[in-house]
């Protein structure tokens, strides 16, 4: 599985619409509307590198209102889970 964060910039008056159109795209787990440079941010997850193309170019990208895109690959995934095993000393909760 890889997983794409990407960031969304998008005509201020249409990022309610640009919002839920990306996220009715079937790889788009994830919308978030946020503050800062961009706009939004959506997760995109596909079975491989090679289906990017077909989410984010070929589709995300031609969403009516998305000015501008940069979209980052992630490595690896570190759940809450996965920390709290991490700095975990072993000793059982009393």
């Amino acid at each position: 599985m890889v997983t794409a964060i990407v960031l969304i910039k998008a005509e201020i008056q249409r990022i309610p619409d640009v919002a839920e159109t990306i996220a009715q795209i079937r790889e788009v787990s994830e919308v978030y509307s946020v503050t800062g440079e961009f706009d939004l941010v959506a997760m995109v997850r596909v079975r491989g590198h090679e289906e990017l193309a077909d989410v984010i170019p070929g589709g995300l990208n031609k969403v009516p209102g998305v000015i501008h895109t940069e979209t980052h690959i992630a490595f690896r995934t570190y759940t809450r889970h996965d920390l709290e095993a991490a700095f975990s000393l072993g000793l059982s909760g009393a």
